[in-house]
């Protein structure tokens, strides 16, 4: 069964734009999921399967307006969240707490 990440090869979404010099990261936050990630990953909190499958339950329309690192936080939220390691309410007053940080 194919997903809205199984878009390889599909005509008619224009062009896909490079990024000349593009860096690995563009922003801090990006390199922090990548970090939380790997010690997820480590900890035997999801496998590689499992990753793909919680990227893939994001929203189409979500995905779709979504970046790269956007997709890893979704999925890694999902299965701490499903494993107990934090709870719903943690997360989203975690999320409360860098907006209200950010916005200040």
């Amino acid at each position: 069964m194919n997903s809205i990440a199984d878009m390889g090869g599909m005509h008619g979404l224009g062009p896909i734009r490079v990024e000349e010099n593009e860096p690995v990261f563009h922003a801090e936050w990006e390199r922090r999921m990548f970090g939380m990630f790997i010690l997820a990953f480590a900890g035997g909190h999801f496998n590689v399967d499992m990753f793909r499958y919680g990227m893939e339950q994001m929203p189409p329309a979500e995905y779709l307006g979504s970046d790269y690192y956007e997709h890893w936080l979704h999925s890694l939220t999902m299965w701490i969240a499903a494993n107990g390691s934090v709870t719903e309410e943690e997360i989203l007053a975690r999320m409360k707490e860098i907006e209200e940080r950010e916005a200040a």
